[in-house]
C-alpha cells in the first residue's frame, strides 16, 4: 500500500510539473531613445545638414510616415494605411539593398499571448502589402512586441489608438 501511494504521488507530481506554465521568452532590449540611424554605407545618415540617401533619416524624411495604425482587434490595411505603405514601398524600391524590420504593436487590453499574435498579424499585414508593391520579402523581417512597448502611456482611447500600430524600421 505504501509503494502504491508513493507511485501515485510521484506520478501526480510529474504530471503537475509537466503542465506548469513555462517562463516567457526574454524580450529584446527596449528601443533606444532618440534617433537611431543605420545607413547602408555605415554612415550615420546625416552629415551636417545633409541627409545620406538610403539612410533611416532619409526614410523618415521621405515617407508619409513609418507608422501604420489599426482599429481595435484589426489588422487589415485601410485606405490611410495604404497611402503610408505606398510611400514606404516607393522609397524601398528606390533603395533595393536596404533591409527593414516591421514591428507589430497592440494596446494594453487583451492577454499577452493574444496581443503578441495580433501584433504579429499586423506586422505581417504591412509586410504582405509591401511585398505586393514589389518590395522583396527577403529584405523584410517582422517582430511582434504585443503591448510591451507602448508609444503612448495611459488607459484612454487616444493612447489605445496610438499603440495599435505597425512600425517600419530601416536597418541598412
Amino acid at each position: 500500500m505504501k509503494l502504491k501511494t508513493t507511485l501515485i504521488l510521484a506520478t501526480a507530481t510529474l504530471a503537475l510539473a509537466a503542465c506548469s506554465k513555462k517562463r516567457p521568452e526574454v524580450l529584446p532590449p527596449a528601443p533606444v531613445t532618440g534617433p537611431v540611424d543605420t545607413a547602408p554605407t555605415g554612415q550615420t545618415g546625416q552629415t551636417g545638414n545633409e541627409v545620406v540617401p538610403g539612410s533611416n533619416a532619409d526614410f523618415t524624411r521621405s515617407v508619409t510616415s513609418n507608422t501604420v495604425n489599426f482599429g481595435l482587434d484589426q489588422y487589415d490595411i485601410d485606405p490611410q494605411a495604404r497611402a503610408i505603405l505606398d510611400s514606404q514601398a516607393e522609397w524601398l524600391n528606390r533603395y533595393p539593398n536596404v533591409r527593414i524590420t516591421i514591428e507589430g504593436h497592440c494596446d494594453e487590453r487583451g492577454t499577452r499571448e493574444y496581443n503578441l499574435a495580433l501584433g504579429d498579424r499586423r506586422a505581417n499585414s504591412a509586410k504582405n502589402y509591401l511585398a505586393a508593391k514589389g518590395v522583396s520579402p527577403s529584405r523584410m523581417s517582422v517582430i511582434s512586441y504585443g503591448s510591451e512597448r507602448p508609444a503612448e502611456t495611459g488607459s484612454d482611447e487616444a493612447a489605445y489608438a496610438a499603440n495599435r500600430r505597425a512600425v517600419t524600421i530601416v536597418l541598412s
